[in-house]
């Protein structure tokens, strides 16, 4: 299974993007799954700089560093979102939070989305990741009674307001691959389902296969794979670890804080957690998914340096290259 192994930089958004290449090279990652967070990517300076997006590039020959994917993940929450508020001030760029009118944040979050498939296809990138913000989220717990009309209202608000978007990714040749997640139009099997009902199945929107958010919610992300296997753009390695039932922990987490040992689960250090890696691998080798696997480092429990390096070796562990000849044409050579 011979793909290239990624670091996503979201989590290291805090750092500069030089030392963050430097790092991902040192420690032998392929390249890096660009986030479009603090000085890492910024689409709006892109577009007015010719010299930006060559400087970056530069930077990744220099550190013998790839690019096969962007995300845009913060940005993609606001442009569905209600209500809009200070959590999104708190992640979008001040160009899109502007003077925090909801409808304008939402409205300059999606020319930023249509701005970074521009971006991506100027950086040669076929796959953005991120994230499509939901406007019945607030309702997961459908108490006090909600009536089916406004959740069909929900997806026909993510239709009308990310068509336009994909518009511009279809004419870039660039597909967009939602991360399926809590918070997002698209947070579980069904409504998975029902988000790619509600855009005709377009080919250019499909998913970012990341299991983490899967276990907790009892989502089979083997099935996941196979279910949607002509939508898997794009891989996120993040693990889970479920904590022993004892009657308390639940698995919505109590708003206790990540690492809170009350949790019914937590992320941790890809291959320390419950995810079946290898029974998913194998899945994404059947479905012939040949692109990046993406390792989304987050462990409240383990230092990102030593963790970032450690998740890049037990993923290479674990994929391992497919036979030279297929079983039944050794079987029947006498192999």
């Amino acid at each position: 299974m011979n793909h290239p192994v990624t670091l996503f930089t979201g989590q290291w958004a805090d750092l500069p993007f030089e030392e963050v290449c430097r790092l991902a090279s040192q420690w032998g990652y392929d390249g890096l799954e660009i986030a479009c967070s603090g000085d890492h990517l910024d689409v709006w300076r892109a577009a007015d700089d010719p010299r930006y997006l060559q400087e970056r590039r530069e930077l990744l020959d220099r550190h013998g560093l790839e690019v096969w994917a962007i995300s845009n993940h913060l940005t993609g929450q606001a442009v569905c979102d209600d209500p809009i508020d200070f959590r999104h001030e708190a992640i979008v760029r001040r160009t899109v939070w502007g003077d925090g009118d909801a409808e304008g944040v939402r409205r300059r979050a999606a020319e930023e989305m249509r701005l970074t498939a521009r971006v991506a296809r100027q950086l040669g990138v076929e796959t953005v990741v991120g994230f499509t913000g939901s406007r019945i989220w607030p309702y997961v717990a459908m108490f006090p009674p909600v009536p089916a009309s406004v959740i069909d209202a929900g997806y026909q608000d993510f239709a009308d307001r990310w068509n336009p978007i994909l518009d511009v990714f279809d004419g870039e040749g660039v597909r967009f691959a939602h991360e399926v997640h809590p918070s997002e139009i698209a947070y579980d099997y069904w409504s998975t389902v029902r988000a790619l009902d509600v855009v005709d199945h377009r080919t250019a929107f499909g998913l970012n296969w990341d299991p983490s958010h899967m276990m907790w919610q009892d989502i089979d992300p083997v099935s996941f794979i196979v279910d949607f296997a002509d939508r898997i753009y794009h891989v996120d390695c993040k693990d889970t670890r479920l904590r022993p039932h004892n009657g308390r922990a639940g698995r919505l987490g109590s708003h206790l804080a990540w690492g809170d040992p009350r949790r019914g689960w937590d992320f941790v250090s890809t291959g320390h957690g419950d995810v079946p890696w290898e029974d998913c691998f194998r899945a994404l080798r059947s479905i012939g998914y040949s692109g990046p696997i993406s390792i989304e480092w987050e462990d409240a429990g383990m230092d990102r340096i030593h963790g970032a390096q450690d998740a890049l070796q037990r993923v290479r562990s674990m994929l391992w290259a497919p036979p030279a000849a297929p079983f039944d044409d050794a079987f029947t050579s006498g192999e």
